[in-house]
């Protein structure tokens, strides 16, 4: 047992169950759950995440009837030949020595398709159909549902269920007055409002009887006008208690609502204090959630009596080791979620399978394996930036003998500027995984040195991982000193004026200007909720204040050449935090323009195919985010002396923020040498 952190990886002792530790994996769709043919790869994913030491894992949402679920085709579980297809999860994970509980959501208005119900016929701005509201009589059969899915999932093995009542899905719809305008015995009244949640908690535990984990996901902070008051939070969590749950978990925001809560610019550990606040008003055991990635948070908010537990879901997609490195004193070696959500979240509200930008074998363990080379090479990699790094680290844990070359002075490449992006600070977590999985597995690392043909003549395989650098576009005075690239601004602390136009509003461009727009980074809790206007609990309902967003220091003008809205290309579940940002921060928004000239008027624009409305941007400095190049001068030079080369990343194909592409591309290839 470590002795870094004592009482997260203490056990808990539930009475007629023991969880061998405080971490939670929660609820995290992976799209692997809607088809029973997927069930052996969902196994083999919470498997792994049960040898790595998780306490108890939820697994994504299953609906307890077909008008619950998420879309057409969406997970169920309602039968008992359904149940027995869980087996197969359920035996993977025990045989681990885990501990597992299905989650069971109804959406609720927030169902993608006709037969979508809630407590009144209130549409939902996240999904284009109308609710029906339910009848009396439907509202008892719905609960009649939930008691059925969770019978069904302790016939199916699992320790438990987790009731889902938060994140504006059914159960949370029935308690706030935005969604619920009964006037019946489900509405109309605080207690008649939280009636159905308890009336399900007492259900389910009626149906599973005394000896089953029954979580039950209560949202403590809505974070919507006209959500719950903390006074009907606090009585709803007691009557829980009494109708039956185990534990309760901490709930977050609803997915309609305007403040971030989970993205990477969310200070760690930010609603820990929530959880909290509810702690002395109930007996049973507390989990916190939302932004908790490394242990020694997770081990903080435990022993200082803020939660019982902790819960992480994409932490354990991006290490399933997490528990079993905390445990061994090496936290160090930990593959830090950085919550970008680009290759989970925004894969599950796009129908794809969810992994991990910095995990790509996540929910893929069965399709991308790196298993030990049948015959050790000599392999070059040419390039420290996310493919480069990537590419080594996993050719190394296969046994080749690895060498890497990176012309600058540091690794990371593209990380490097982007972990200086207000908000994007843990983007330098991925930068000192790889550092330190590099001189574990015994890479010898050469920086300050670019690598020539001739020096990589004697290695039976080269990788060329060379990145990109910023392309400068064609236009007259592109070479005045007010210009600068977007890598000189941000890495290279080239000197900003208070006046400034970024030239493109890709996702690069969007990113320096936040940097523009910001004094201070990191942002603190207080500092980050005053933005954003979050209030204490009980501020208001639905904890939501007046923003009070700082001043800029600059005058910031962002343009593009397209005509569509800029930020539309973003991370679907990304893109709308990028954007309300920049407007709270005045950020001028140019689209449709065409560069005419640069001189010491500033910068000469036009608009539209005609070129109409010439106008003039008086500014300082210019800074280009107008794309970038491939650099691969190597590859072709290789190739010429016969050398095996495989190009990866951006210098393969030269893309805004692809990270994901380029990890995952670096990480196939070395399942193959």
């Amino acid at each position: 047992m470590t002795t870094a952190y004592p009482h997260l990886l203490q056990p808990l002792d539930l009475g007629f169950t023991t969880l061998r530790n405080r971490v939670v994996m929660g609820s995290m769709h992976t799209g692997l759950e809607d088809r029973a043919r997927d069930f052996d790869r969902l196994a083999t994913y919470l498997a792994e995440r049960a040898r790595g030491g998780v306490g108890l894992i939820v697994t994504g949402g299953f609906a307890p009837n077909l008008v619950g679920s998420l879309y057409p085709g969406g997970s169920v579980l309602v039968s008992a030949r359904q149940a027995r297809r869980h087996r197969v999860m359920t035996s993977a994970v025990h045989r681990e020595g885990g501990k597992i509980a299905l989650q069971i959501l109804h959406a609720g208005r927030y169902a993608y398709h006709p037969l979508a119900v809630s407590a009144s016929a209130e549409k939902s701005p996240i999904s284009r159909f109308t609710p029906r509201a339910l009848s009396d009589r439907a509202v008892r059969g719905t609960i009649e549902d939930y008691a059925r899915c969770a019978r069904l999932a302790r016939e199916a093995g699992y320790d438990g269920v987790e009731i889902m009542g938060s994140e504006g899905y059914l159960l949370n719809q029935f308690l706030a007055p935005r969604t619920n305008h009964r006037d019946d015995d489900w509405g109309g009244s605080p207690e008649r409002r939280r009636r159905l949640p308890v009336e399900v908690v007492r259900a389910v535990r009626e149906a599973v009887g005394p000896d089953f984990i029954v979580v039950y996901r209560l949202s403590m902070l809505d974070l919507v006008p006209d959500g719950q008051t903390w006074h009907e939070i606090v009585a709803l969590a007691r009557e829980v208690e009494a109708a039956g749950a185990t534990i309760i978990s901490t709930g977050i925001g609803w997915h309609e609502a305007r403040v971030p809560t989970i993205v990477t610019s969310v200070p760690r550990g930010a609603f820990t204090r929530v959880t909290a606040k509810l702690r002395p008003e109930v007996s049973v055991p507390l989990v916190t959630s939302n932004r908790i990635t490394m242990p020694d948070l997770a081990e903080r908010v435990v022993a200082d009596g803020s939660a019982d537990l902790v819960s992480m879901a994409r932490p354990l997609l991006a290490d399933p080791d997490w528990v079993a490195k905390a445990a061994g004193d090496r936290a160090d070696e930990i593959n830090t979620c950085i919550a970008c959500n680009q290759a989970c979240l925004d894969h599950t509200f796009s129908k794809r399978t969810a992994t991990c930008l910095v995990n790509p074998r996540a929910a893929h363990e069965t399709l991308l394996v790196l298993a030990p080379s049948r015959r050790s090479k000599a392999v070059a990699v040419v390039g420290g930036g996310p493919a480069g790094l990537a590419a080594a680290v996993a050719l190394s844990e296969r046994g080749h003998r690895v060498e890497l070359f990176e012309a600058g002075d540091d690794l990371g490449g593209q990380f490097a500027i982007a972990q200086r992006i207000p908000g994007k600070e843990d983007f330098a977590e991925t930068i000192r995984y790889y550092r330190r999985r590099l001189e574990l597995a015994g890479v010898k690392v050469h920086l300050g040195r670019r690598a020539g043909v001739d020096g990589l003549a004697d290695f039976d395989e080269v990788v060329v991982a060379t990145g990109v650098v910023p392309r400068i576009p064609d236009v007259p005075g592109i070479d005045h000193p007010s210009v600068v690239t977007y890598a000189a601004a941000v890495r290279d602390g080239a000197p900003v004026g208070r006046r400034v136009a970024v030239m493109g509003a890709g996702g690069i461009g969007v990113d320096v200007s936040e940097w523009l727009t910001h004094v201070e980074s990191p942002l603190t809790v207080e500092q980050w909720m005053a933005e954003w206007g979050v209030g204490a609990p009980d501020a208001s309902r639905g904890g939501l204040v007046a923003p009070h967003p700082s001043p800029s220091p600059r005058d910031v003008h962002l343009l593009q050449r397209k005509a569509t809205p800029i930020g539309k290309g973003l991370g679907k579940t990304t893109g709308w935090v990028h954007r309300a940002s920049l407007k709270a921060k005045g950020v001028h928004h140019h689209v449709g323009v065409n560069y005419e000239r640069i001189d010491d008027a500033g910068l000469h624009i036009t608009h539209g195919p005609d070129h109409t409305d010439p106008e003039v941007i008086a500014v300082d400095t210019i800074v280009l985010c107008t794309g970038q190049e491939s650099v691969n001068d190597l590859g072709p030079a290789l190739a010429e002396r016969g050398i095996p080369i495989h190009v990866i990343g951006g210098a393969d194909v030269a893309a805004e923020l692809d990270a994901k592409r380029a990890i995952r591309q670096a990480t196939e290839l070395a399942a193959t040498i």
